[in-house]
């Protein structure tokens, strides 16, 4: 599944192509959405935003289409009137004089009044985004002494959405290794300085991942996010097992922790 920095990238894609300019078609797949794609016709894309790994479009007339990609939906960019080649099932279009924006093979489709959007069973048990530029490392210290957060993994704590919106498995890896803590402790036991560098840690990989234009080759990764340019961002523990530290020159180890494939160094992280 994408992880915040790449459903972020994904959506300044896809407004640079259909923002502010009026749609001339839109079409639904699910059932209860036909009826409304002409309530939309005419109307402009003002923004399109995310929290954590759902995407909020938002229209003009006061209405946002909430999407979330889960495991198989992906989001194309095609000329109008254009459609790709592909098995993958189509679920919404919204197009342009010039350009299409089309999503496949995702399920979770819904178009919310702004005015409801804080009500959606999804966005409001979401914890901050991580990319949201007005957290704060001291917010999020803060949120590691909830006593509800306390007592978890960070193995666990760190994929839990509800904790920080847009955390995923590459990023549970890499930010644990950044902070040189070890995944199987919980927030309860960390000290002052520790909980201060995994605070930082939770916001500067995953910002630092999103400016980049996506991840440098690794295994496993869709062809989506990989990216041949200098500035990629490179993995320094997901993916390696086998290969040395790059800090210490320990085996990276990899662990099925939290239902997930988890890497970290035995050196480091303590």
């Amino acid at each position: 599944m994408p992880e915040g920095p790449e459903i972020r990238r994904a959506a300044d894609r896809l407004f640079k192509a259909v923002g502010h300019q009026p749609l001339e078609a839109v079409w639904f797949y699910p059932p209860a959405l036909k009826a409304r794609a002409p309530e939309l016709v005419g109307c402009r894309i003002t923004a399109i935003d995310t929290h954590g790994k759902a995407m909020l479009t938002r229209f003009d007339n006061g209405t946002t289409l909430y999407t979330h990609n889960q495991l198989y939906g992906v989001w194309q960019i095609a000329r109008a009137g254009e459609r790709p080649e592909t098995k993958r099932s189509l679920r919404v279009v919204l197009e342009t004089q010039d350009a299409a924006i089309l999503l496949y093979s995702a399920s979770d489709i819904a178009l919310w009044k702004n005015a409801d959007l804080a009500r959606h069973p999804f966005l409001s048990r979401l914890g901050p985004d991580v990319l949201d530029k007005r957290l704060t490392a001291a917010a999020v210290a803060r949120r590691l002494q909830e006593p509800r957060f306390l007592r978890m993994s960070l193995a666990a704590l760190l994929l839990d959405q509800g904790f920080l919106a847009g955390m995923g498995n590459y990023l549970r890896s890499e930010v644990l290794f950044e902070a040189g803590i070890a995944p199987t402790r919980d927030a309860a036991g960390l000290s002052v300085d520790e909980r201060n560098l995994l605070a930082k840690a939770l916001l500067d990989v995953p910002r630092r991942s999103y400016r980049s234009r996506g991840i440098r080759k690794a295994a496993g990764m869709k062809a989506d996010y990989i990216t041949d340019t200098p500035d990629g961002f490179a993995f320094k523990a997901f993916d390696l097992a086998g290969e040395p530290c790059q800090d210490c020159g320990t085996v990276i180890r990899r662990r099925e922790l939290a239902g997930r494939r988890l890497y970290d160094c035995p050196h480091c992280q303590q």
